[in-house]
């Protein structure tokens, strides 16, 4: 069954609704003290960091940065999923490591999915060779002569070389064409994504503004001398003396 502009437009609109408002959600939850632990206090100093708000935001914005990548994978994935359920009868498969199953053209499709394509180091590479290695087992223990294909689809980016030998890498345009089966797919998600955009980043502005005003207010009390300056000692003390 084709998806139609509207089912696509809906199903991305309600997605990306729940992305803001985690991410709105994330930002009210910011503790200074959990930041300035997380956060490598050396590379603030080094860029001549010098007040309490500029702080604040560094190490705000480097939080901020790195759950949004989370969020906006998991989005990223979901979209994925749906849209190959709908176009190529796509389902979840049960063997581990492996995100999609569908069949075309009499082989079997095995995919895994990540958001970008610098995703993860050798040893995250290998574990997912291992799952469409033992997928592939799994399958073939119930029909030997099954044609297996394994993909690792990628949300955004590009690759020049997808045969990996033990697995195919899809990126972006590629990806999208893959599950959707539709020439710049990739291209449709960027208008629904629009819609949603205005209204709920003037939310996240007003609750960043907020998040800002008070953490540096606890930051100046905390971590600042008598004199206004930034106690850089006690800062990095607190993030990595052992006593502390």
């Amino acid at each position: 069954m084709k998806l139609t502009s509207t089912e696509l437009t809906d199903y991305i609109g309600k997605s990306i609704t729940e992305f803001h408002l985690k991410r709105i959600e994330k930002i009210k939850n910011i503790k200074l003290n959990d930041v300035i632990r997380r956060k490598n206090p050396y590379m603030f100093k080094a860029k001549g960091i010098e007040t309490a708000e500029q702080f604040v935001r560094a190490v705000i914005d480097a939080y901020i940065s790195s759950s949004e990548e989370t969020l906006f994978g998991d989005f990223s994935e979901n979209l994925a999923r749906f849209i190959c359920e709908s176009e190529k009868n796509g389902y979840k498969s049960s063997c581990e490591g492996i995100d999609i199953e569908f069949t075309e053209n009499n082989i079997r499709y095995l995919v895994s999915l990540k958001s970008g394509p610098n995703w993860g180091n050798s040893s995250q590479v290998k574990k997912m060779i291992d799952n469409f290695k033992k997928a592939i087992k799994t399958l073939r223990t119930q029909n030997q002569g099954i044609n297996i294909r394994c993909v690792n689809g990628c949300c955004y980016g590009k690759d020049n070389c997808p045969d990996k030998g033990e697995y195919l890498k899809y990126c972006g345009e590629v990806f999208w064409y893959f599950v959707s089966g539709e020439q710049d797919f990739y291209l449709k998600i960027l208008k629904p994504l629009e819609k949603e955009a205005k209204e709920k980043n003037k939310m996240f502005v007003e609750e960043y503004a907020k998040i800002v005003n008070l953490l540096t207010k606890e930051f100046l009390n905390n971590f600042c001398k008598d004199d206004g300056t930034i106690d850089w000692e006690m800062v990095v003390k607190f993030n990595s003396a052992a006593r502390i």
